[in-house]
């Protein structure tokens, strides 16, 4: 017991908190101490009760003690040893009450448990030992740590209130929910076992349907030897009357004398822990339930995502505060559709200006036209330069699942709008809610995105409308907007924002390549990449420089050059090189002779666009072959340009007729093409005699029936076959009388896989006719006269 004592004293130094765990201590192991005072008295009497009965020597306390310091082994040895294991707690838990009583600040939570081990010793001489060299060297340097050792951590108090919540749900469930030492029996249980023997001293009837056997000494001695722990019983009954009734037949039975009878006694009790069992479910349901409403009520008030909040645009708003880096300077190639728009936020700024003349703005704007030439960006530019409210939404952006939500957003984004007047609104994509609508609603249903439209044309020119509240939208697609959007009052100006021509391409390149590391000379490099790339959008411009820079940067370029340009031109028309795709020699030949017809009819004929490059390296998803021309900015074609350019497209065809006994299924792609273009010449263009100046143009794409008699369909396809047949037959020709060109340039190719115009000259002399694309004439002859450009 000395050295147990020395070895909590010594542990004593790391535990500093709070002063109530040694009162709390205190308490715990007073209630332990009592308990297992009783214990080992009850242990020692059943001891003493059995040798009695054995007919030993009565066995008094004294020589419990002595046999068991000495460590003997008597008769009842499992007795006395439960006997001596209960004396060695008690002992421990007098030791730690002697030291919280001294030395309240000692952590309870090490010392609880009699089991548990004390501290390693030679961790606790380590400390002490560098604590003293700590003090040797300099005290004030110690005592100022020492003080700082004796502060609690930041997170002590939480770790404080946890730990005595913790506590009290453990009090509360030890009083309130039964133990172990609780015990049900039956009724034949009680009576043969505790009440015929005489271990009963009274009962005590709860709530008149449970009875709590309140035992003897004789009997909790018996039951305590029978279990090694107290036991306390108790059995249901089903009916008060019924239980009297059995117990006065009992004493009957067993001879029991009316004074002799056991006392009853009725009391009323609550059963806390079997009704918080049962209430907590429901109550923590409830909680539960109440939460998720208020979360759900206040995300419904606070903001758009709540259910009450849908109908709430889903706008984004831009104005002078936010960094909306896109200017009017950065875009260029529709300089037509830029002045327009700048004159709306022109009128904004300064609205007297045009006023004064009787002038009144433009409700609003649509701009049109292929994707990727900027019609997005046209509306970021006037976001970063309006100065005004800017309210960006997508056209998709109205549509829900929930009816009437479109309609809603739409009230409430002009709603906004017109708070913050003047202001512009753009609706990206309008085509998704202002499709024509329909004559005759043959469903029956509900049509939620006319219901949009309607909302929306109401608040564009209605009794409602405001005259400072700007209207923009784009669409690829003004063919299929309802009619009512479009006329003027709404939408009053109607922008095409078409492809860029070559001065808008130069342009663009202007733009873009200011941000790359180039090696030539900015002017230069412009006019040839916007010589090399017609009919390029915007989107395509910048996709060309970029991946430009990339190709450079993978070939670990110090600047981007030309080539890196040219290979990012047939990337982006073409697809990327497919080099893994290993073709069979027969394959390769036949791709060879294939785009050598292509190649050669489009050199012979006056009217076909000039061939830059050839190649039989596969490209994209299902190109072979590929073949790069630079057609001029034309925006009109005859009759007999189209001609020439369905009889190069039937070439390679007709090279393999000519160069191998069976055909393949490799111009397929070229077959598409003739045939639309034949058709569209008898049917919309006006180029057959036989059909006429007519045109047969379907009203739109999904209508499966021609707008044409049978014997009309007849005729045009007598005239489609006709024009094929041409010029097949002067495809035919053409190839027959320069056959040696055509074997040249395809052995050539199987050799280099990759044919320039230089080589198509050198091959086959110079194109008999002058070219018709100036620029790209003066682009060529540039290169021709550089031989080290050429070889590039």
């Amino acid at each position: 017991m000395d050295s147990l004592r020395r070895e909590v004293s010594k542990s004593d130094s790391d535990f500093k908190t709070s002063k109530e765990w040694g009162e709390a201590g205190t308490v715990i192991v007073d209630r332990k101490m009592a308990k297992l005072s009783a214990l080992i008295k009850k242990e020692k009497m059943q001891l003493q009760s059995k040798k009695e009965n054995s007919n030993k020597d009565v066995v008094d306390e004294d020589y419990v003690n002595h046999h068991i310091e000495n460590d003997s082994t008597p008769q009842y040895s499992d007795l006395e040893k439960r006997i001596k294991e209960k004396e060695l707690k008690l002992e421990y838990y007098n030791v730690l009450k002697e030291m919280f009583k001294d030395k309240p600040s000692i952590d309870v939570s090490k010392y609880l448990n009699p089991t548990m081990k004390m501290q390693d010793e030679k961790k606790k001489n380590n400390n002490d030992n560098n604590n003293n060299n700590n003090s040797n060297s300099n005290s004030n340097s110690n005592n100022s740590k020492k003080n700082e050792s004796e502060k609690p951590p930041e997170n002590f108090n939480d770790q404080i209130k946890l730990i005595f919540l913790s506590l009290m749900v453990l009090f509360a469930l030890e009083a309130f929910i039964p133990g172990d030492s609780m015990r049900e029996i039956s009724w034949q249980d009680f009576y043969n076992d505790l009440l015929s023997k005489g271990y009963v001293e009274k009962l005590v009837v709860v709530n008149k349907s449970l009875v709590r056997v309140v035992l003897n000494d004789n009997g909790k001695a018996q039951a305590t030897v029978d279990s090694g722990k107290d036991i306390f019983y108790y059995f249901n009954i089903g009916d008060i009357e019924v239980f009297e009734h059995k117990l006065k037949t009992a004493y009957e039975e067993l001879n029991i004398q009316n004074q002799l009878e056991l006392p009853v006694i009725y009391v009323q009790e609550g059963n806390w822990g079997k009704s918080l069992y049962q209430i907590l479910p429901t109550a923590l349901m409830i909680v539960g339930i109440i939460w998720l409403t208020r979360k759900s009520a206040q995300s419904a008030a606070g903001g758009k995502n709540g259910i009450f909040g849908i109908s709430r645009s889903k706008a984004k708003m831009f104005n002078s505060d936010t960094n909306v880096k896109v200017k009017f300077n950065a875009v260029a190639g529709c300089d037509e559709a830029k002045e327009e728009i700048m004159e709306f936020v022109s009128f904004l700024k300064e609205p007297s200006r045009y006023e004064r003349m009787g002038a009144k703005i433009p409700r609003g704007a649509i701009l049109s036209g292929p994707p990727g030439t900027g019609k997005t960006l046209l509306a970021k530019a006037t976001a970063g330069e309006a100065g005004v409210p800017f309210y960006f939404v997508s056209g998709s952006e109205f549509v829900e699942m929930f009816v009437g939500v479109g309609a809603a957003r739409v009230r409430d984004l002009f709603k906004t709008a017109k708070e913050n007047a003047p202001s512009i609104v753009f609706v990206d994509e309008i085509d998704a809610i202002g499709k024509a609508r329909q004559k005759g609603n043959f469903s029956g249903a509900n049509d939620e995105r006319e219901n949009t439209l309607n909302q929306l044309l109401v608040e564009m020119d209605g009794f409602t409308s405001s005259d400072h509240v700007v209207v923009l939208a784009g669409t690829n697609r003004p063919d299929i907007l309802d009619k009512a959007l479009l006329r003027p009052g709404r939408f009053d100006r109607h922008i095409n924002i078409d492809k860029p021509e070559l001065s808008g391409r130069k342009a663009i390149f202007d733009v873009h390549l200011k941000k790359i590391k180039i090696s030539d000379d900015i002017y230069d490099l412009k006019n040839r990449l916007a010589v090399l790339t017609p009919g390029f959008s915007g989107a395509d411009i910048a996709n060309v420089c970029n991946e430009a820079a990339l190709i450079a940067a993978r070939d670990d370029s110090h600047f981007v050059a030309l080539n890196h340009f040219e290979q990012a031109v047939e990337r982006v028309i073409g697809g990327v090189e497919r080099k893994s795709k290993v073709l069979s020699p027969e394959e390769k030949k036949t791709v060879a002779y294939h785009e050598a017809g292509h190649a050669v009819c489009g050199w012979f004929l006056q009217f076909a666009d000039p061939l830059l490059k050839v190649s039989i390296i596969p490209r994209g998803q299902g190109a072979l072959g590929y073949a790069q021309y630079l057609p001029g900015d034309l925006y009109l074609l005859s009759e007999q340009q189209l001609m020439d350019r369905i009889t190069m497209a039937l070439g390679g065809r007709v090279s393999e007729e000519l160069h191998f006994k069976s055909v393949t299924s490799g111009a397929s792609d070229d077959f598409k093409k003739i045939t639309q273009m034949a058709t569209s010449m008898v049917t919309q263009l006006g180029m057959s005699k036989k059909i006429g100046w007519i045109n047969f143009q379907k009203r739109n794409e999904n209508d499966l029936t021609k707008p044409y008699s049978e014997d009309t369909a007849k005729i045009v396809d007598g005239e489609v076959y006709r024009i094929i047949q041409e010029s097949h037959a002067r495809c035919k020709k053409l190839l027959q009388d320069h056959a040696e060109g055509v074997e040249k340039v395809a052995q050539l190719l199987l050799k280099k896989e990759v044919l320039t115009r230089e080589d198509m000259i050198m091959l086959l002399g110079k194109r008999p006719f002058p070219e018709r694309n100036d620029a790209f004439d003066k682009y060529l002859n540039e290169r021709d006269n550089n031989p080290e450009e050429a070889r590039i």
